[in-house]
């Protein structure tokens, strides 16, 4: 199981990766980094995506929509589930896509996978798939 530094080699090993950090989105520090950043500062890019990821994670409208499983109702507004309700986010900008891959831990899950990659050389579906995997694997502590 990979530690940070590993998991985040493993990111920018991926088709296109510019940039990849391990972010805590309640205080918006970044735990980890590798590459380049989009504005040249990774910790002013992990407050900037900590930002969306807060925003994602605790607005009540991204936790209701889902069903918990097939035939069972719908989480509520309120009700306690493991982890942020939201798996991953995409932000597409013209020249590449971050996405944000939230990470479940045994403690509060309050970290995310950011991935930047490169729009002309990056693979989406690819980065989604193995950030899935890195943050299912990702050992903290």
């Amino acid at each position: 199981m990979p530690g940070i530094d590993e998991c985040l080699s493993e990111a920018m090993s991926l088709p296109g990766a510019r940039g990849a950090s391990l972010v805590d989105w309640t205080s918006g520090l970044a735990l980890g980094t590798a590459g380049e950043s989009p504005v040249g500062d990774h910790e002013t890019t992990a407050a900037e995506t900590a930002e969306l990821a807060r925003a994602a994670a605790e607005y009540d409208s991204f936790a209701t929509t889902e069903a918990k499983q097939v035939g069972e109702p719908p989480v509520q507004a309120g009700e306690l589930t493991k982890g942020p309700p939201v798996e991953d986010l995409i932000v597409t900008t013209r020249g590449g896509y971050h996405v944000l891959r939230f990470v479940e831990t045994a403690f509060d899950s309050s970290v995310f996978l950011h991935l930047w990659l490169d729009r002309d050389t990056g693979n989406l579906a690819l980065a989604r798939i193995r950030l899935r995997d890195l943050a299912e694997r990702l050992v903290l502590g």
